[in-house]
């Protein structure tokens, strides 16, 4: 069993009043805080370590490039890559997937060429896709969801032809909690040799990735949803691909040689990180994967789950509350609405009693609209949350449906 207040202790944010109320953050699905771990990390690399990196000989330059390589050698032990060379970093989900439309897009993919989504899909696994199938006029198809969030997978057969080239979708639903089948999808599709890609981002901080075991072809995530800084993300690629497809940037740290006639680019992963990158985010996320594994991620799957099935338990027994999604396999986030309460209303309210939740669309329009709703309320939960936010989070509701009613 996890020591939640010594967990919590590790957090510096999680001290704060918010209008003289203690912090429920339950906005996770958007961004994590940060512990004092990974805080300290990147403080010391800017205060001792601060260096670029990529072919210095001095000794903080050499001391710095370390650094940076043992992130990705620890990002390669946490997802299970067969190779270092296989992990790419990268702003974060959005940009990774950015990257792999416009490489692929440039390389594999021709008019006429198909390509399949999800209903649930983020707006970063929509947009780019949508994207390049009007440039090269390719079919962009979705795979539907049901009234209770769950994949209509038999319709994902009908969808296949021999056109089909990939499939993008994500592993967690932002919105809805559902954790997709994506072992099983994968093997299906593979057997027509269309490309997997999985959207990460909500499944990384909560549950075990092995892309081994998955067999995906690109796994993509963002560290700042797993408590490392902003501005660093992942793009795992099997080594096959990444030797085939065309540096998404070009410039300093990603060539081998340049002349006025040709360039030739270095082997990956060098061949698709120009420019300084985020040294000090690979620390970070390097700094809060190790704080995951010293925990342990089996312990904090059990803890969360706890506390998102108590919660879920509770929110279906307040009266004029619809909960979305209603399945056995859900992590992270949870979305609902208030009867005859804006979204936008119940957030400001819950708010100023210091509860965190987001309010909207959460980057997700298609899937609103198959729910018929303008937005939602989203309780989303990490590993510092605790049963006693949960029941601070319903008791908020109940003061925002009795603070409403007398409006």
């Amino acid at each position: 069993m996890l020591n939640i207040d010594k967990i919590r202790a590790d957090f510096p944010i999680l001290k704060r009043k918010i209008y003289n109320n203690p912090l429920i953050y339950l906005d996770n699905a958007a961004t994590t805080q940060k512990p004092q771990q990974v805080i300290d990390s990147v403080a010391e690399f800017y205060s001792f370590k601060n260096s670029n990196i990529h072919r210095g000989v001095h000794y903080l330059s050499e001391e710095a490039d370390c650094e940076y390589q043992q992130a990705r050698e620890t990002v390669k032990e946490y997802i299970n890559a067969e190779k270092s060379s296989e992990i790419i970093f990268t702003q974060g989900t959005t940009d990774s997937l950015n990257f792999i439309a416009d490489t692929l897009g440039r390389s594999l993919l021709k008019k006429g060429d198909e390509i399949i989504i999800t209903e649930m899909e983020h707006h970063s696994n929509i947009v780019p896709w949508q994207i390049l199938c009007n440039q090269i006029d390719a079919v962009l198809k979705i795979i539907p969801v049901d009234d209770n969030g769950t994949l209509l997978l038999e319709k994902l057969q009908e969808l296949i032809t021999d056109k089909t080239r990939l499939i993008s979708l994500t592993y967690v639903s932002n919105v809805l909690g559902i954790i997709n089948p994506v072992k099983k999808i994968i093997k299906q599709v593979h057997n027509h040799d269309i490309l997997v890609i999985i959207d990460g981002a909500q499944a990384v901080q909560h549950i075990p990735i092995d892309v081994q075991s998955l067999d995906c072809d690109f796994f993509v995530f963002s560290g700042h949803k797993m408590y490392a800084g902003t501005g660093i993300g992942v793009l795992y690629a099997k080594q096959k691909w990444l030797e085939v497809i065309p540096p998404y940037r070009y410039g300093g740290g990603m060539i081998s040689e340049v002349n006025f006639e040709n360039t030739l680019f270095q082997d990956p992963p060098q061949k698709f990180e120009a420019g300084t990158v985020n040294i000090a985010g690979a620390v970070s996320l390097k700094t809060a994967i190790e704080y995951i594994n010293a925990i342990g991620l089996e312990s904090i799957s059990s803890h969360e789950k706890k506390v998102y099935s108590y919660t879920v338990e509770k929110l279906r027994k307040l009266p004029k509350v619809t909960v979305y999604g209603n399945t056995t396999d859900m992590c992270g986030a949870l979305s609902f609405n208030l009867d005859n309460i804006h979204h936008y209303d119940a957030g400001t309210l819950l708010d100023k009693m210091g509860i965190a939740v987001r309010t909207g669309k959460h980057c997700a329009e298609p899937l609103m609209n198959r729910y018929g709703v303008q937005g939602t309320i989203r309780a989303s939960f990490a590993i510092y949350n605790s049963i006693e936010d949960a029941d601070a989070l319903i008791n908020g509701i109940r003061k925002v449906q009795k603070i409403m009613a007398t409006k």
